[in-house]
């Protein structure tokens, strides 16, 4: 008998017990489910609702694996200035740059999906309903979008809050109308600004101190947006370290082939939405386009506090920050995003622009696309109101116009009436 027989068996015997839901959750994360509906109409297919999240969870990987070369790579880089000549297998693929990011990112992940999945766990055995997965993408997405040094405790304290206030509150997975990862994200914002901004977050023992090389003068890991905001116009960071990832940042956020690649990868396989992908690039590439005429018409003295951000190439807003990630990976959220193709194209559009404009106009903050991503995760089923209700108007003006035939029945002609 083999092991998929035998979680069967157990899963009839558990059945109706009080921890029947959490052994169910484990069953099927491993196997499909052997039960099927009885009534109604059905469509086969071979996915579900985990192996759609483990589809995501994919196209993730590659973004973490390269966040802990990158966590490495920063920090030596740091402490003894960057290669001159560089070499990807010599100075970026090493084992000690591996090691770095495996023993400060692995933490990372395991403490948010042990909470996380822990909090799920315990609301499913409490309800006695299954237990749903949408943390899965959750608890892979939250370590991707934080500092590599956050600590582990915060972290801890965030997620706890974010599962239970941002999704159980409103009655779980599907029932949310923020994104859990980026109210985690924005809790710890705003509740720990200064581990989650500044220039010693974003390289791994800068927070702690760490001097460079026959020196006595701390670290520094200032991304290009901090540079950006604090009116550095001179960028030691290429535009090709800024597209293959060599910067600091967030985990997962600064290689934007990869990124590019986890969108290709989701949108072949129907995951995400490439309306709101490509809707979100233009978003940001015309609010970009608006501040760089600004500039070029001289409408901007160069003294401005906005100068620097405004400056820059609008197309490399799309090369810095985590604008691309934001795009690709939590603007996508089939739960808090918009439903309908129109609602899709002004949902993903706004979220792009305003994330520009957030980095431009607040240089507190120069990473605007969080905050602009649940800016309209709450108003998206406004948007998909609107556009539904402009559907059926466009409908309705077309029935009033329509030409009804002799044999047409006294039930249309009541109906046309009642339109009228």
């Amino acid at each position: 008998m083999g092991m998929k027989e035998k979680l069967h068996q157990l899963k009839q015997k558990y059945e109706g017990k009080k921890m029947a839901p959490a052994f169910n959750a484990l069953h099927t994360f491993l196997y499909t489910p052997n039960e099927t509906t009885h009534s109604g109409a059905h469509v086969r297919g071979a996915d579900d609702l985990k192996r759609t999240m483990n589809t995501v969870i994919l196209a993730l990987v590659p973004c973490l694996i390269f966040g802990m070369f990158n966590a490495g790579y920063q920090q030596y880089s740091a402490i003894n200035g960057f290669p001159e000549n560089f070499s990807l297998f010599d100075d970026f693929l090493t084992w000690s740059n591996f090691l770095v990011g495996l023993t400060t990112i692995l933490p990372l992940v395991i403490v948010s999906y042990g909470i996380g999945l822990g909090i799920e766990f315990l609301f499913a055995v409490i309800k006695g309903h299954e237990v749903e997965e949408g943390y899965l993408v959750t608890g892979m997405l939250v370590p991707l979008i934080i500092p590599v040094d956050t600590p582990l405790w915060m972290l801890a304290i965030a997620v706890a809050f974010g599962v239970i206030i941002g999704k159980e509150v409103f009655g779980g997975t599907g029932m949310n109308i923020l994104n859990p990862a980026l109210t985690i994200r924005a809790f710890l914002f705003f509740a720990y600004p200064t581990w989650m901004s500044g220039d010693k977050v974003w390289v791994h023992g800068a927070k702690a101190g760490l001097t460079q090389a026959g020196s006595t003068d701390a670290i520094s890991g200032e991304t290009v947006l901090g540079a950006l905001a604090q009116g550095s116009s001179h960028l030691s960071f290429s535009v090709s370290d800024m597209f293959y990832g060599f910067i600091p940042g967030s985990v997962g956020e600064t290689s934007k082939i990869l990124i590019l690649l986890g969108a290709l990868f989701l949108i072949f396989s129907k995951i995400a939405s490439w309306r709101i992908i490509v809707s979100g690039v233009l978003g940001s590439l015309a609010m970009g386009l608006i501040f760089n005429g600004i500039v070029d018409a001289g409408w901007l003295p160069t003294y401005s506090k906005f100068y620097t951000l405004m400056s820059f190439p609008y197309w490399q807003h799309l090369l810095v920050g985590g604008l691309a990630f934001g795009i690709v990976f939590m603007a996508t959220d089939p739960v808090t995003g918009s439903q309908t193709n129109r609602g899709k194209w002004i949902y993903g559009f706004l979220i792009g622009f305003m994330s520009v404009m957030i980095r431009v106009f607040n240089p507190g903050y120069p990473e605007g696309v969080f905050l602009a991503i649940l800016l309209m995760n709450v108003f998206a089923p406004t948007i998909d109101h609107y556009v539904v209700r402009g559907n059926i108007k466009k409908r309705l003006r077309r029935f009033k116009t329509a030409t009804i035939y002799p044999k047409a029945s006294d039930e249309v002609d009541s109906l046309k009436t009642e339109t009228a």
